[in-house]
């Protein structure tokens, strides 16, 4: 018998096999441990969110339960991996924003209607990310909001590179087309 697939280990580690733990972690601590660096951009909080990461994998709840319905089991990884990065990055700020609130007195605030004018964005941006078909939404959220370069899309999306190429570009293409258009329409033109 071959190599074991991710849904066999993944179903091996829901009955608390820890070779099967140890084999899923040998197959994806390069690729999460490098995401979740991407993100934190330090080395301790990166293994944090591996142990948090495997933990949740082994303990099956919540963020921790894979649906086959719902994609592969790489891209549900690299999800719980991002997120978990995410999330700790967001306790770091809280523990740095209690600490230094007091010192911070002198900053600038953001205006409100720089806060409006960027949320506007946001929404503009997600409208327009609503009209692209699904296989170019997945290769924008990669690579602009994962950071995944090409060649890593093209792995965990099993496509070539040349396709992961295509469609981002076509998908930038029609983004750029629907935000023009967005624009012309709210200013009347």
């Amino acid at each position: 018998m071959g190599k074991p697939t991710d849904k066999e280990l993944y179903e091996r580690i829901q009955m608390k096999d820890k070779a099967a733990l140890e084999l899923m972690y040998d197959r994806y601590e390069k690729l999460l441990y490098s995401l979740a660096y991407r993100i934190t951009k330090d080395p301790h909080f990166s293994e944090e969110v591996m142990q948090d990461v495997f933990m949740k994998l082994w303990n099956g709840k919540g963020a921790g339960q894979y649906n086959e319905d719902k994609g592969k089991f790489s891209s549900w990884l690299l999800t719980v991996t991002r997120n978990t990065s995410i999330d700790l990055l967001r306790k770091k700020k809280e523990v740095e924003y209690q600490w230094d609130e007091r010192d911070s007195l002198q900053e600038e605030i953001p205006s409100v209607e720089k806060e409006v004018e960027d949320q506007e964005k946001r929404d503009e941006l997600t409208e327009a990310m609503d009209t692209l078909p699904d296989e170019q939404q997945r290769m924008i959220y990669l690579f602009y909001f994962q950071g995944l370069s090409q060649q890593n899309i093209s792995k965990v999306c099993e496509l070539p590179v040349g396709t992961v190429k295509g469609r981002i570009r076509l998908a930038l293409k029609k983004l750029r087309e629907n935000l023009a258009t967005e624009r012309r329409v709210d200013h009347g033109k």
